[in-house]
């Protein structure tokens, strides 16, 4: 079949568009990417060719994507990564037009993100064993993606370059390449300063890394190194955690003592402001639960079954 040899072809300019022309960044391009592929792959189980294809059969795939057991947040997914790819087959003519905007994202309940208490996050920063160049290092990673809200490819990615001790701010380079500037506290100023004096020269020694954190080798650390080290800690520290919490817990704890949400919006990198009113939710949650712990008796009934 013709069209199925195509397919890697069609993935790679696919690719190419959605980080050049719509200007994802990498990680969701390679989401998409795969959503997509797994549809290309249907289409040649079928027998269908992609110029045939229209929202009868779309609708088709979808089902038999829930019949398999996707969730509703999966198919959102899906047909996200089936719009951006319909647009890009309408651009290069392979549709006449992008049949893909007529399906309707489910309405998925989204659960409300894990923070942790400032003493639980004091309490897992505290197990890092800072005698060792390897915990100097983490220590400043871990209290600079708290201190900061970064995103684990953000702290991965962030540059010698981008980070000005003095006024104590970062560069971030966020999604979609979008930059923004963030303010970091003394406590990650300070582990800062311990990590880039007497760690990080030994690990790079004469070479040049454009990257802050690095690993024994003195190369990048990869975010599966980063996953991989806060996993440890959290084991250690008893504190049920992931890498990702650390930038809930930074969300929930700065309009807890009264940012504003635009405020908070920026310090994230958010596109929509939605997207960063999820936090005032977690926020009325914890209100709620604590009414509930001190008032015994008079607490507030939920509408929640």
């Amino acid at each position: 079949m013709a069209e199925k040899l195509s397919i890697p072809v069609i993935l790679s300019g696919f690719y190419d568009d959605l980080l050049l022309v719509e200007r994802h960044s990498r990680l969701t391009a390679e989401t998409y990417r795969l959503s997509v592929n797994g549809f290309l792959d249907w289409c040649v189980d079928k027998k269908m060719k992609l110029r045939d294809v229209n929202v009868q059969f779309l609708l088709y795939y979808l089902v038999w994507r829930k019949t398999k057991g996707c969730s509703e947040l999966t198919l959102a997914k899906d047909i996200s990564a089936l719009r951006s790819f319909g647009s890009y087959l309408e651009r290069i003519g392979m549709w006449n037009e992008n049949y893909a905007l007529l399906l309707d994202r489910p309405k998925s309940t989204r659960p409300l993100p894990r923070v942790l208490t400032v003493n639980q996050v004091e309490k897992l920063l505290s197990v890092i064993d800072t005698s060792e160049p390897l915990g100097v290092r983490d220590a400043a990673l871990f209290e600079l993606i708290y201190s900061c809200g970064l995103r684990i490819s953000e702290a991965a990615g962030l540059l010698i370059q981008n980070v000005h001790l003095n006024e104590q701010i970062i560069l971030v380079c966020g999604k979609g390449d979008k930059e923004r500037i963030v303010p970091f506290g003394v406590q990650a100023k300070e582990k800062l300063i311990s990590y880039l004096q007497n760690v990080r020269p030994k690990l790079v020694r004469k070479r040049a890394v454009a990257e802050v954190f690095v690993n024994y080798k003195g190369e990048p650390l990869s975010r599966k190194g980063i996953w991989k080290r806060f996993q440890s800690y959290e084991a250690l520290s008893g504190v049920h955690s992931k890498v990702h919490t650390l930038r809930h817990s930074f969300a929930t704890h700065l309009l807890a003592g009264g940012a504003d949400l635009r405020s908070v919006q920026e310090l994230l990198g958010h596109a929509d402001l939605s997207t960063t009113q999820i936090y005032t939710h977690v926020d009325d949650e914890q209100l709620r639960k604590n009414h509930e712990k001190y008032f015994p008796g008079h607490a507030v009934v939920s509408d929640k079954k």
